[in-house]
């Protein structure tokens, strides 16, 4: 077209959160109504430029639907319909305040105005004294026909009739213009025949030939309007509303949502009727239906659809005689409709003018304005040019001025009005052109943000992934990101419990942004007979954003409380990245499958034993006792022990005689580990004096935490004074770890060969303890041997010698241990606690033999 856009911002609603979308209707004279989803409704008169009036109903409204005399009124909002007379409200509104011309008057409008009472009305349509109210049910769509009275003032509003149409899922019905915002379904109505009155916007004429081959001859005959309803599933279905036994129909599917229906190309020679009926869909399908003629005097004629596609998304559309207006918030575009006409006859002039407009479907012409959101009908001005008038998604009401020229046309003569025109023109474009460039740099930084995002999650997965395969990577190579623990005993209301903080170490040059959260799981290695078999597990997640380079993570969790056995315990951390957090929350509507979509990526598995959950009887200036008031209420709790086993034994003694000793008594059980004193001096060279390896070596036990981190027993190296530690289990059992110097050694061929070695003892009456104890020892010794310097075999004598004892011991032992599980399989009378105490006894034998690490 020649020339551009002249827009005009007449007023500024300001930006809503809108429930439903926009809606511009024309009332009576100039007055415009006007709609923003939200729950008012604007009255502006196009003459003054300014609102008049503001109706504000009690919900958001969805849609508005005028009588043929502009009159009435009616509005839709979720608790039903209401019917206001605009003039009146007007007229009593202004003789009330002084000040009624210099601002607009502000109208509540009550329940006395409600005149159906339906929840859930999307749409409104009134077609002569026939009301229509289309509304969405849990699994259906209800069309319901109302009679409207003949009194303005009457609320006897009787029902005809409804139809109702199954709700279709496999497209989304729901949010599909942002968060919160609800496309209503199109209704509009077709005639035939000879227009004898002025129909709104919703109302076209469609000359009788295509009528009656889109809609049926008894329609045509009858005469009957027909109700075409364009549906968010894609579907577009008729209704003849004066034919008996008439039902709702699909005639066509979009198989997206319908956004706009409406009629086009009329003929000079025919200005009442439209040849074209358009239907437009939100992703960009237009389909034009037309009559294609056959042969002569119309014989053989049927109905035609030329189906296109133009790019979207569509926002929202309206036609004029020739043209097809459309807006993709981005841009606004014209679709020329009449191109194609042809001066031959017949079927090959059909074929030509099909071929010529689905042509034309994928050229459309920019109007370089964005933003709009909704449009009114087409309108001619004074001067012949036609004007749109659209509600942009900043809430600015526009007038949108077309060029009158074609480019076919040429360049005619122009006046100095012409060329005062053209200039305001070009100020109005380069003003549209900016507000475009604008939106566009704000999407382009957007989406380069969310790169740059995506580039940084990429980053650390890459990191991650790359030393889990452990190619070119050496075996004890720092992670980057990575995670250790602490642990430490607390008292809360008189009990004890074991609580762990966890550290996320990022050394990595990357940073963890917005959207990372770190997943701790915790469950046992093993798992009691009385929990079913099954060891139960329990997650943690902590959400946290920007953590840089150099930057730690502390989250503390609890573990277990004073009297549980459920150790070791292990921990699986792992980092989860939501791929929801890339976008933002209106984008997501669309993308309804990424909001469950994530990035799993494992960090460290970390154990928490018998050791890390020992609670150990040290000096006062130990750190685990600073805390005055835990110190205070553990001594009490200690002496009130004492004291009552003491009396409890004293009890036992006086009324069980000599037995009641032995029950006061109980069972110790104990197990030790020897390791090369050599060893332990190689290992422990950095952590303490290697002179002193027995305190050293219990120092390291009872301070090494899970991931390299330290528990709540660590302190200053002198903290340990002594090679004997008493300490508390988890279980409340008291257990002894002492550590001594031992030389083992053999004589052979009158040499005798010794090895000093450190000798771990654990002592308890709880076997429980023990074994986990044991068990803590030997992993923290695998761990020492993976890190400690390989040193010549010069003790293999000794180490041979240990072999054969323990081999010669584990064949003694054999037979009794398949015995004992003879006796368990038939039953031959041994009890099951006799089995029990053969197979503790062995173990405990084994305990206390056990092989030198060297």
């Amino acid at each position: 077209m020649d020339g551009r856009c002249a827009v005009d911002t007449w007023t500024q609603f300001g930006c809503t959160h809108a429930s439903f979308s926009p809606r511009i209707t024309f009332g009576l004279g100039t007055d415009v109504f006007i709609c923003t989803g939200s729950d008012e409704v604007y009255v502006f008169n196009t003459q003054e430029r300014k609102v008049t009036a503001v109706l504000q109903f009690p919900a958001p409204v969805s849609d508005l639907s005028e009588r043929h005399d502009k009159q009435l009124l009616y509005v839709s909002c979720s608790s039903g319909v209401y019917c206001v007379s605009p003039p009146l409200l007007l007229s009593r509104a202004q003789t009330s305040p002084a000040d009624a011309s210099s601002r607009p008057a502000d109208l509540k409008i009550s329940c006395e105005y409600l005149v159906v009472g339906e929840e859930g009305v999307s749409s409104l349509l009134l077609v002569g004294s026939v009301l229509l109210i289309l509304s969405q049910k849990e699994t259906s769509w209800l069309l319901s026909l109302y009679k409207t009275p003949t009194q303005a003032q009457s609320s006897s509003y009787e029902l005809l009739s409804s139809f109702s149409l199954p709700l279709v899922s496999a497209v989304a019905h729901g949010d599909t213009e942002g968060a919160g915002m609800r496309r209503r379904p199109v209704l509009s109505c077709v005639h035939s025949g000879d227009p004898s009155s002025t129909l709104s916007d919703s109302h076209v004429h469609l000359e009788p030939v295509l009528f009656k081959l889109l809609f049926g001859i008894d329609a045509a005959l009858a005469k009957s309007p027909v109700i075409l309803c364009g549906l968010p599933d894609g579907r577009l279905c008729f209704l003849p509303l004066r034919l008996p036994g008439s039902r709702l129909r699909v005639l066509h599917s979009l198989e997206q949502p319908v956004v706009f229906v409406g009629a086009s190309v009329v003929k000079e020679t025919d200005p009442g009727h439209a040849q074209c009926l358009v239907a437009m869909g939100e992703q960009g399908r237009v389909v034009l239906m037309k009559a294609i003629k056959g042969g002569s005097e119309g014989a053989g004629s049927a109905a035609g659809f030329i189906e296109g596609c133009v790019p979207g998304p569509v926002v929202c559309g309206s036609v004029d005689e020739h043209h097809l207006y459309y807006s993709t918030s981005s841009d606004l575009l014209l679709l020329d409709l009449s191109e194609g006409s042809s001066g031959r006859e017949g079927q090959e002039r059909d074929e030509e003018t099909s071929s010529k407009t689905a042509a034309a479907l994928h050229s459309p012409t920019s109007l370089n304005v964005c933003g709009v959101m909704t449009l009114a009908a087409p309108e001619r001005n004074t001067a012949g040019g036609v004007q749109l008038l659209g509600l942009s998604v900043r809430g600015q009401l526009q007038r949108i001025l077309l060029p009158e020229g074609r480019e076919d046309v040429g360049v005619s003569s122009q006046t100095s009005s012409h060329g005062g025109r053209s200039v305001r023109d070009l100020l109005s474009a380069i003003g549209g052109v900016c507000e475009r460039v604008s939106a566009l740099k704000t999407d382009i930084k957007s989406k380069n943000q969310i790169l740059r995002h995506l580039n940084q999650v990429l980053n650390v997965s890459f990191l991650l992934t790359a030393r889990t395969k452990g190619d070119g990577h050496p075996p004890m190579q720092e992670k980057q990101i990575r995670c250790r623990a602490m642990t430490r005993w607390s008292r809360l209301l008189q009990k004890d419990s074991l609580n762990l903080t966890c550290v996320l170490d990022n050394s990595s040059p990357y940073v963890l942004e917005q959207g990372w959260t770190l997943s701790v799981t915790v469950f046992p290695v093993s798992y009691s007979p009385s929990a079913g078999g099954e060891s139960s597990s329990t997650n943690f997640a902590f959400p946290f954003h920007d953590l840089h380079p150099g930057q730690t993570l502390e989250v503390s969790l609890p573990l277990a409380a004073a009297g549980d056995t459920c150790f070791p315990l292990r921990l699986t951390c792992s980092l989860i990245f939501s791929l929801s957090s890339l976008l933002a929350e209106e984008e997501m509507m669309h993308l309804p499958d990424l909001q469950s979509g994530c990035i799993s990526l494992p960090l460290d598995t970390l154990t928490v034993d018998w050791l890390h959950a020992l609670q150990v009887s040290r000096p006062t200036t130990h750190p685990i006792y600073k805390n005055t008031t835990f110190q205070s209420s553990n001594n009490t709790t200690d002496t009130v022990q004492a004291f009552l086993n003491s009396h409890r034994t004293r009890c036992i003694g006086r009324g069980g005689g000599g037995g009641g000793e032995s029950a006061a008594k109980a069972e110790q059980y104990s197990a030790r580990i020897r390791v090369s004193s050599e060893l332990l001096g190689d290992a422990l060279v950095e952590t303490s004096d290697p002179q002193n390896l027995c305190i050293a070596l219990l120092d390291w036990l009872l301070s090494e935490g899970p991931g390299g981190g330290r528990t709540g027993q660590q302190g200053d190296k002198s903290s340990l004074s002594s090679s004997v530690v008493q300490a508390r289990g988890p279980n409340g059992d008291t257990v002894k770890l002492s550590a001594k110097e031992v030389n083992v050694g053999e004589e052979s061929s009158g040499k005798e060969e010794s090895l000093s070695t450190i000798e771990v003892q654990v002592d308890s009456s709880s076997i429980a303890a023990v074994c986990g104890l044991h068990h803590a020892v030997l992993h923290r010794i695998q761990a020492l041997l993976q890190r400690a310097p390989e040193s010549a075999a010069s003790t293999k004598r000794v180490q041979s010698s240990g072999l054969r004892r323990a081999l010669q011991r584990t064949e003694r032992l054999l037979p009794q241990i398949q015995q004992s599980r003879i006796s368990g399989v038939f039953g031959d009378g041994t009890s099951t606690g006799q089995m029990t105490r053969s197979l503790l006894a062995i173990y405990q034998e084994l305990r206390e033999n056990p092989l030198l690490i060297i």
